[in-house]
């Protein structure tokens, strides 16, 4: 089922992708899918980090290719390896095997946490939800999900070596992925405890692994840089990421819902509202403080940096935890009601997605 629902999703997705592309341009659905970021990391699997900082012609620090974690590129440049196509084919096959493995994961993780139905409604939702599209992209969402989401079912399985091995992955794909190491050290302390004897070490192995895998590339950069904050640096130099505690977004969200004419600017707004709700809904139905914590760190993540907002849709894909309260209803709710819910969310979702790749003129 998670299998058939990636694939159908994935066809409409490119189906309103390939409508959506200006005819009057030279871009085409692959031009448009390998847009924006997935040229930088096709850069690093093709010619490796840069020594250190780079340049501008006055001076200032730009960006460069370390702002990216390596999980993805290495995947990449794997795939291109065997396959032996260029870089840009090995980057789309990577995006939509991972993206494929993420919904295999989520609908694992809402199975593992309540039944088959919520988790083929957790799965659907995740595919179609406002920017799915990065997960038929060479962006690393889908990677990144595989991993994460796999983590906390390896952990609520016990299996805590493996999980801290997925986990280490996660924190080694997106700089998200130490929400992922904290969730799994709330998971790790909860099982010790109810353990005893040799079997506490176990999750506090596999979550102090998870652990090392940010603060192991931050370091790295610092070192390749020669300055410890080389990788905040080159993140603010490239793409205005600072974290502010979340002011930029309270000023966005209002001045976009009160004097923005803009439908991305309202649209986005009414996105990051709806997820702080949504989050906060997740809270009062007790989900697994796990993933809970995992949700509510990403989540804090998105919202409490500075940055291009017209990014802030994609980086919500990964966050998982505000889509559980609508599988949750849903997967209460009737049939009669519960599908044309979803084929109307879907429908949305999936347009919204080909909309900012195609027609929306900045970058995601």
């Amino acid at each position: 089922m998670p299998l058939a629902i990636f694939a159908a999703t994935r066809a409409v997705q490119i189906a309103f992708i390939a409508w959506m592309v200006p005819k009057s341009s030279d871009s085409s659905v692959r031009d448009r899918l390998l847009s924006w970021d997935a040229g930088w990391f096709i850069r690093v699997a093709r010619d490796g980090y840069p020594r250190g900082y780079t340049y501008g012609d006055h001076g200032e620090v730009t960006a460069n290719e370390l702002a990216f974690f390596p999980g993805f590129p290495l995947m990449i440049r794997a795939v291109h390896a065997v396959t032996g196509g260029s870089f840009e084919t090995a980057a789309l096959i990577t995006g939509s095997v991972a993206g494929c493995a993420a919904t295999l994961a989520v609908y694992a993780l809402g199975r593992q946490l309540y039944d088959h139905r919520t988790g083929v409604i957790f799965a659907t939702l995740f595919c179609t939800q406002p920017m799915s599209v990065v997960l038929s992209m060479g962006y690393s969402e889908g990677l990144f999900v595989a991993l994460a989401a796999a983590t906390f079912v390896l952990a609520k399985r016990g299996a805590w070596e493996v999980a801290g091995i997925f986990g280490l992955g996660a924190a080694l794909s997106r700089p998200t992925g130490a929400a992922v190491a904290l969730g799994l050290a709330v998971a790790a302390l909860l099982r010790v405890r109810s353990a005893t004897g040799r079997s506490r070490w176990r999750p506090l192995a596999g979550a102090l692994l998870a652990l090392a895998g940010m603060p192991a590339y931050l370091l790295w950069v610092g070192i390749r840089a020669g300055a410890p904050q080389a990788w905040f640096d080159i993140q603010t130099a490239g793409w205005g990421t600072t974290f502010d505690v979340g002011d930029s977004a309270r000023r966005f969200i209002f001045d976009a819902l009160r004097t923005s004419d803009g439908f991305v600017a309202i649209s986005v707004a009414w996105l990051l509202v709806a997820a702080v709700l949504l989050a906060v809904i997740a809270g009062m139905q007790r989900v697994w403080p796990p993933l809970l914590v995992y949700g509510f760190l990403s989540l804090t993540l998105v919202l409490g940096q500075a940055g291009f907002f017209h990014s802030k849709p994609r980086l919500l894909v990964p966050v998982l935890v505000i889509l559980l309260p609508m599988a949750l209803a849903l997967g209460r709710a009737k049939l009669r009601v519960a599908v044309p819910v979803l084929v109307g969310y879907a429908g949305f979702g999936l347009w919204y997605g080909a909309y900012l790749i195609t027609v929306w003129r900045f970058a995601i």
